[in-house]
């Protein structure tokens, strides 16, 4: 599909950034009524010129005032606004970009421009104000449009299609033909039970589970950087972590307990599945279940010639002492996670520089004793010796921690 890379660097607009992908779309608040960078300038000129898309969003307009081969670039600039809720008219029905779109009503900033250029095609006004329009420059084509302050407008589907369209026709006949080459899944919606947290009600509809080869089709990765299917349904299922071994084999961290189905006794119906490549095509075809009957593991490390994992409110160590790649240890290391909230219990297992498994956890906390000594903390990074003997609460973090990293220093 259209992969997108995030950059709020300026640095980057230099060739060997810019020829790594098909089009640029800038949308920021830079340098309002100064000169853009000469080599900046230049740059993103002769990207353009040389065949590549360039995609000025609203503010985008405003950039750089004092660089007329910007402004020139984009194909007007910005010069003030007052707001409201309205629908633009499309002058241009039969462009690429507007043919059988229908448009929206939005509230945005209502932007007034000024120097425009007389080589645009205008594609919408607001009133009598050219909105959205496009031009050609050099080998490249240029899209801008006026929408876009807030998320009463980003949030509106019929401006994702819009900007969809401006992607795929400024990128050019030969990009198009490699997207449409994908066959992209179309996205729909079925009936469902899941419950709501952000609403507090019940979610009763949703997105349609795709295959994986059609779900891949859609994955982000950075530019550069390609992805292919390692593991999937029915072999593995509703992974959550992943960890590695010596042997290149995938440890792979499943729950379906979680995050409502909290089971008691620290026993549930999750589980640990060891994924092997055994003739390296790249893609698993042995699966051995290493661990089963586990409640909500979140997380797990390596050590001691065993797993150390998760389990509910215990941290325990999990090994194979007889070579068959099923765990016949199942060990407590120690207890006191407390599972009243399972989004905000322990996870982030991490071996240490100093041979201490380090981890974080939100705010249900952890009570309990470990190596004779009582704890008590919440929200905050901790570490503990691999065999369980003692453990140490580092410092506290905002909220429920995401990630965790370490370096030698």
């Amino acid at each position: 599909g259209i992969a997108l890379t995030y950059t709020e660097n300026l640095s980057d607009l230099n060739r060997s950034v810019l020829d790594r992908y098909d089009g640029i779309m800038l949308y920021g608040n830079w340098h309002q009524n100064d000169p853009m960078d000469p080599a900046q300038e230049k740059a993103l000129v002769s990207y353009v010129e040389d065949g590549g898309a360039f995609l000025p969003i609203h503010c985008a307009s405003a950039c750089f005032g004092g660089s007329e081969a910007f402004v020139k670039l984009v194909g007007g600039r910005f010069k003030s606004h007052e707001a409201g809720v309205f629908t633009t008219t499309i002058v241009a029905p039969q462009h690429p970009v507007m043919r059988g779109y229908s448009g929206f009503e939005t509230w945005d900033e209502t932007y007034v421009h000024d120097r425009l250029t007389d080589d645009r095609t205008i594609l919408q006004l607001r009133e009598k104000e050219p909105w959205t329009w496009v031009r050609e420059q050099g080998k490249g084509k240029v899209f801008y449009t006026a929408y876009g302050h807030d998320m009463r407008c980003w949030d509106q589907p019929a401006f994702h299609e819009l900007l969809r369209r401006a992607i795929l026709w400024s990128v050019g006949g030969e990009v198009r033909a490699k997207v449409a080459a994908m066959k992209l899944p179309t996205l729909e919606q079925e009936n469902m039970i899941l419950p709501g947290y952000r609403e507090r009600k019940t979610i009763t509809e949703g997105q349609k589970p795709l295959s994986p080869a059609e779900s891949l089709k859609l994955a982000q990765v950075p530019n550069g950087y390609d992805i292919s299917l390692f593991a999937s349904e029915p072999d593995i299922v509703n992974p959550i972590y992943i960890t590695w071994d010596h042997r290149g084999r995938a440890y792979v961290v499943e729950t379906v307990d979680y995050p409502n189905n909290l089971q008691a006794g620290n026993l549930g119906h999750d589980r640990i599945h060891i994924c092997e490549d055994t003739n390296g095509d790249g893609k698993a075809d042995k699966f051995t279940l290493f661990a089963d009957k586990l409640s909500i593991p979140t997380s797990a490390v390596f050590a001691n010639g065993g797993l150390i994992c998760t389990n509910g409110s215990d941290m325990i160590f999990l090994k194979d002492t007889d070579g068959d790649d099923k765990a016949d240890v199942r060990q407590v290391l120690f207890t006191g996670f407390n599972m009243g909230d399972t989004h905000a219990g322990v996870s982030n297992l991490r071996y240490g520089h100093d041979n201490w498994i380090y981890a974080t956890i939100g705010y249900s906390g952890f009570k309990g004793t470990v190596g004779g000594k009582e704890h008590q903390f919440s929200t905050g990074v901790f570490r503990f010796k691999p065999d369980g003997s003692e453990l140490e609460f580092l410092q506290n973090t905002t909220n429920n921690t995401w990630g965790l990293g370490t370096t030698s220093d």
